[in-house]
């Protein structure tokens, strides 16, 4: 069992999700599923309450507790891209599945997690800095999902 683990919190569906993020990320895997040995408050005996996974190699754990607490943008996931059509595969594969678009190329699945899906060239203009990071940023404020083209060219000025 790793040290660190990220307990992500669901209504109900942690093994749904983290199926869904083993079919559509690399080095994502599920690799357990708990079911609750007792009735607990949102659930019963023999539900599933927890399930083990990795996303992007990130140790997870789904944990079945209810409606009560929603997720937020305070928490994402932040996922480098290398070029337009992996940007394109991962973005389309998290809307596509009831999932929806926000701004700067953030995302939302259906389960309420919130994705950065982040072309590595957007994080190497940042990097550099100076007038070519402020072309970049700008670009990027008006975009859903990021546009690799259009950054290369804001960074080239």
């Amino acid at each position: 069992m790793p040290k660190n683990t990220i307990c992500i919190w669901y209504d109900k569906d942690a093994e749904a999700a983290a199926r869904f993020y083993a079919e559509v990320f690399p080095d994502s895997e599920v690799l357990a599923v708990h079911r609750a040995p007792s009735d607990y408050p949102s659930g019963k005996a023999g539900d599933v309450l927890t399930v083990d996974f990795t996303v992007a190699g990130i140790p997870c754990m789904g944990l079945n507790g209810g409606p009560a607490f929603q997720h937020s943008e305070a928490f994402s996931f932040q996922i480098a891209t290398d070029d337009q059509e992996e940007t394109d595969r991962y973005w389309n594969a998290i809307v596509g599945n009831g999932g929806r678009t926000s701004a700067c190329g953030w995302c939302k699945d259906k389960w309420g997690i919130n994705w950065q899906i982040t072309p590595r060239t957007l994080t190497e203009a940042m990097a550099a800095g100076g007038d070519e990071a402020k072309r970049a940023f700008e670009a990027m404020m008006e975009m859903g999902k990021i546009d690799v083209a259009k950054i290369d060219a804001a960074r080239r000025g």
